[in-house]
């Protein structure tokens, strides 16, 4: 029962974090909800503020609720055997088997979807729509869910039978062979995305010719980028928010922008928002967290390949393994479901190294392009995103992927003088 004890510490731990983490985040957003950070009242005013502050409440809020909910299901999945019911009514109607298994995972996401649902349906139609950002309909919404399953059908199922198969046939190494072809499917769909996926959930069309793509294009010459074009997405069918990014690899390359980004952005500070982009790429980040994601998926298979093997690791989150048949799903399905738990920990590593990238980012796009039409692109898409711009400290190293608003505009101003 010693794992057992230490998923509990774990688990209770990951928890409480989480739940101590959004607290202080509501309480410093609230705090100073009233006043307007001196460095941003000519641009932005009280009522936009105070929005941002509720919008960021709203939100953290639902998250606690949210927090608790996962927590419930991860133990009635687990400890309260929820996972071996499952499985051994699965069992008991299919056999032992690599199809059995399969239908256990599937099973797994399809009840974490459907628990999960409220929460999505909430946030987009609840909070989104009362801040004014939600401009998707309940039948796109409906629409997007099915397109969803069924892509990650299409794509998910060959690769679930590929891994299990590994699993049951591969020896001991099964997991570096699993890992192999985990990195090849997942560089698959980097190049497949733009071209194939993209398309089925939003329109593309090419940016057309004046002022801002001859501009543009003028970036791309000065960064030495190669893309197969550049094109404007319907975001705005979807969402009020607005973002620019690009996609792909090789000669796969796509710049995208939103329809709300150019809609709200001059020129000048759309062009500032894609050199920040660019800077990712070109300073390598992109390669550098692809190593890192294929780094850690070595490490976790590695030790699912051991952990697999352990009677422990079943018995004691409440499953009972099979002696003579085949628990390569099950093993699986236990392993992505508790890893979670464990991996939370590591989350303020992941977002230190994110703003530092930012930085650099940053550091780039006032190089290349204008530092300050960054700056007050940035403004305007924190003022039209309500986001916060007096964030809690401690949450903000714990989780932002970007540095608090304050600190990256200083940032810029300061690379704007040099």
């Amino acid at each position: 029962m010693l794992f057992t004890t230490t998923f509990v510490l774990f688990f209770i731990l990951s928890f409480g974090v989480r739940h101590w983490l959004a607290q202080r985040q509501i309480r410093h957003v609230a705090a100073h909800r009233e006043t307007v950070p001196a460095e941003f009242a000519q641009s932005i005013t009280l009522s936009e503020h105070q929005k941002a502050a509720d919008y960021t409440i709203a939100k953290l809020k639902l998250g606690l609720l949210e927090n608790a909910f996962s927590a419930v299901v991860l133990i009635g999945f687990t400890l309260l055997c929820g996972l071996e019911y499952l499985n051994q009514a699965l069992t008991d109607l299919m056999g032992n088997g690599i199809a059995q298994q399969m239908a256990l995972l599937c099973s797994i996401f399809l009840i974490s979807g459907i628990l999960d649902l409220p929460f999505t349906w909430h946030k987009q139609f609840g909070i989104e729509a009362a801040y004014g950002f939600n401009r998707m309909t309940p039948k796109l919404f409906v629409l997007d869910m099915v397109k969803g399953v069924a892509l990650g059908a299409a794509l998910g199922l060959p690769l679930l039978w590929v891994v299990l198969s590994l699993m049951a046939s591969a020896g001991g190494l099964w997991w570096l062979w699993a890992w192999v072809v985990w990195t090849v499917f997942n560089a698959l769909l980097l190049w497949l995305f733009p071209t194939f996926i993209a398309p089925l959930f939003n329109k593309f069309k090419a940016l057309e010719e004046g002022p801002l793509k001859t501009q543009i294009e003028g970036l791309l010459k000065r960064c030495d980028f190669a893309s197969q074009g550049l094109f404007v997405m319907d975001g705005s069918k979807r969402s009020a928010h607005g973002n620019a990014y690009f996609t792909g690899i090789g000669k796969a390359k796509r710049i995208v922008f939103f329809d709300t980004l150019i809609e709200k952005l001059s020129p000048g500070e759309v062009e500032a928002v894609l050199a920040h982009e660019l800077g990712h790429y070109k300073r390598n980040h992109i390669r550098k967290r692809l190593l890192v994601s294929f780094a850690m998926s070595f490490v976790m298979l590695a030790l699912l390949g051991w952990i697999s093997t352990q009677a422990w690791f079943y018995i004691d989150l409440g499953v009972t393994p099979s002696l003579e048949g085949y628990n390569g799903g099950l093993a699986l399905a236990l392993f992505m479901l508790v890893s979670p738990v464990f991996g939370f920990f590591f989350t303020p590593l992941s977002s230190l190294a994110s703003r530092k990238h930012e930085y650099e980012a940053d550091g780039f796009a006032a190089e290349k392009a204008s530092a300050s039409d960054l700056i007050s692109a940035l403004v305007k898409l924190y003022q039209d995103n309500a986001s916060t711009l007096t964030p809690d400290p401690v949450y903000t190293a714990f989780y932002s992927s970007h540095p608090p608003a304050p600190l990256r505009i200083a940032n810029l101003q300061r690379l704007n003088q040099t």
